[in-house]
């Protein structure tokens, strides 16, 4: 059934191959995005990733946050795709305020004007993230499964950075994190990304229209930011590997992620945009595998076949997770989802994309140094 779909940040990494896949499956859609720089670069009508979609699909520049311009996206919408959102862990501990308006507030007034305005919206989809789970799910050999809380300071600072049981205090074993692990955000970030799903679940509910929210793991691939000093490690050290500059590892490198290939994320949330019948959940997304970041460093270095000097600092960010790694049982039993790209082939596609792009300026140690008067990276 061909349905008219908005889609709020619909320019961005995910957004943009989102928009294209639809409109290759016959879907009418609608972007709103606001071309912030930080993504979009200082001339952002100039992005690729915004002429990526020009002219295939409507366009409203504008923000999610403003009523004026949801006022002007939403008529006629059946499907909103909302994805518009600021994002990064060690910046949300500082932009506070920002991160509120944008992530909770603009979500708020969307959900706001579906609710008490003529809208035809009979669904919506929300990106949620896998840093709602804080440190996730993890085994102790005398507890069995345990949650932990977050990572004292005086231990990293120590060389300890092992997620210890919060019942005795060894060091637990990573499980991997299913839907019904409790929600334990350890950021800024994590906190307005379960706000956003909630509300989403929540007013989805109540007004009987299906509501989905997509808890995406660590998304990369072609078409991200490779000037966003913020977030993505894959896109900040094949940066600094073009720049010639060295890699700083965090902590002692054995920290991993679930990474995800951007095909894949985009597959699974068109499967839940294009799902019959009424559907409130919310459902992981993810490979289900863990890579630590010392491989990911050492992989794009040979990938792009240059020599840089690797640091495993011991130093690390407040707020960051030691693991994470999605359970996909849910989303294989309900849209039928598998993971169909892996991480060799994924990072292979990746340098491949990267190596055709120009070359961009390293901002981390600016990013880092901001950090630090913050009191946020030590």
């Amino acid at each position: 059934m061909i349905q008219n779909i908005l889609i709020t940040g619909g320019a961005g990494f995910i957004g943009s191959r989102l928009a294209l896949q639809l409109v290759a499956r016959g879907h009418n859609v609608r972007v709103l995005d606001s071309l912030a720089p930080q993504i979009h670069g200082a001339e952002p009508e100039s992005s690729t990733l915004f002429r990526s979609i020009q002219g295939k699909v409507e366009f409203i520049r504008g923000s999610v946050a403003s009523r004026n311009d949801l006022l002007k996206a939403l008529p006629g919408m059946d499907t909103v795709v909302h994805l518009a959102a600021e994002t990064g862990t060690g910046q949300s501990m500082y932009a506070i305020q920002h991160y509120s308006d944008v992530n909770i507030g603009g979500t708020a007034l969307l959900l706001d004007m579906i609710a008490n305005e003529p809208f035809p919206v009979k669904k919506i989809v929300v990106a949620s993230s896998r840093a709602v789970y804080g440190e996730g799910k993890y085994h102790c050999s005398q507890h069995g499964t345990v949650f932990p809380f977050l990572r004292q300071a005086q231990n990293m600072e120590q060389g300890d950075f092992a997620v210890h049981c919060p019942l005795c205090g060894v060091p637990a074993q990573l499980v991997a994190s299913d839907e019904e692990t409790p929600v334990r955000p350890a950021s800024v970030y994590g906190i307005t990304k379960l706000a956003q799903e909630q509300m989403v679940l929540t007013v989805g509910k109540a007004l009987g229209i299906s509501a989905l929210a997509f808890r995406y793991q660590n998304v990369y691939g072609p078409g991200q930011s490779l000037s966003n000093p913020y977030t993505g490690i894959l896109s900040i050290f094949s940066t600094r590997i073009r720049n010639r500059s060295g890699i700083n590892i965090f902590e002692d490198g054995k920290e991993s992620r679930d990474f995800v290939y951007i095909d894949d994320v985009v597959a699974v949330t068109a499967r839940g945009i294009e799902y019959q019948g009424p559907l409130v959940d919310m459902f992981n997304v993810g490979s289900g595998v863990a890579t630590d970041v010392m491989t990911i460093a050492g992989t794009l270095q040979h990938l792009l076949g240059g020599k840089v000097p690797i640091e495993i600092s011991g130093q690390f960010r407040v707020g960051d997770i030691r693991h994470n790694v999605a359970d996909l049982t849910k989303v294989r039993a309900i849209l039928g989802f598998e993971p169909s790209v892996g991480i060799e082939e994924g990072l292979s596609r990746f340098i491949a994309w990267v190596n055709g792009e120009q070359i961009q300026v390293d901002r981390y140690e600016e990013s880092l140094t901001e950090l630090r008067k913050k009191g946020l990276f030590k």
